[in-house]
């Protein structure tokens, strides 16, 4: 997933999200929305399930909720050589045909909530979120494998799996981080 909504006085395209947890994150409800709530707020700041990344020169032409899984390809192949991250979770194009093709959604397909939401169902599946849950690989293991997937998730050095790489950087702190999914598997 990319991540650019970090603070553009270092490289990044959006405001950095606050350095210590101040942002409400929702405390109760299912563990996997619990860590949608966690990624989001990594991946699309405010900007939510209509997030674009900000460094696209060429926006899409209606709110990504709005447009057809067909729509978003067609954008992304008629707009080559800028970055394409959309959504709440940042689907970077790659990951959103893999996954769609995966879960067999159809190119009609509405790039809905519900819809990112279970996109992102299968990559906390693919982290490793049930065996988690179930205590069969440490918290620190999910961390990492999330981390390789969300850009904005940082690993213990506080820096991003992706750092550097097309302006990637963890956007929050790891103490943050690992307390956060350490609740949510207790729960």
């Amino acid at each position: 997933m990319a991540s650019l909504f970090v603070d553009d006085r270092e490289s990044g395209l959006f405001p950095a999200l606050p350095r210590k947890d101040n942002t409400v994150l929702r405390q109760t409800g299912s563990k996997a929305a619990r860590l949608h709530d966690l990624i989001a707020r990594a991946e699309a700041g405010t900007m939510g399930y209509d997030a674009v990344q900000h460094g696209a020169r060429i926006k899409p032409p209606k709110p990504p909720t709005d447009m057809s899984l067909q729509e978003i390809y067609d954008w992304i192949t008629a707009t080559p050589g800028q970055p394409h991250a959309i959504g709440r979770y940042q689907f970077i194009p790659a990951t959103l045909r893999h996954s769609a093709n995966r879960l067999d959604l159809p190119p009609e397909t509405r790039f809905s909530p519900a819809v990112q939401d279970k996109l992102a169902d299968l990559l906390l599946a693919d982290a490793g979120f049930s065996k988690a849950k179930r205590g069969e690989i440490p918290p620190e293991t999910f961390m990492l494998n999330l981390a390789k997937i969300w850009a904005g998730l940082p690993l213990p050095s506080g820096r991003s799996y992706y750092e550097g790489y097309a302006g990637n950087k963890a956007t929050m702190d790891y103490e943050v981080y690992a307390q956060t999914v350490r609740e949510i598997l207790e729960g």
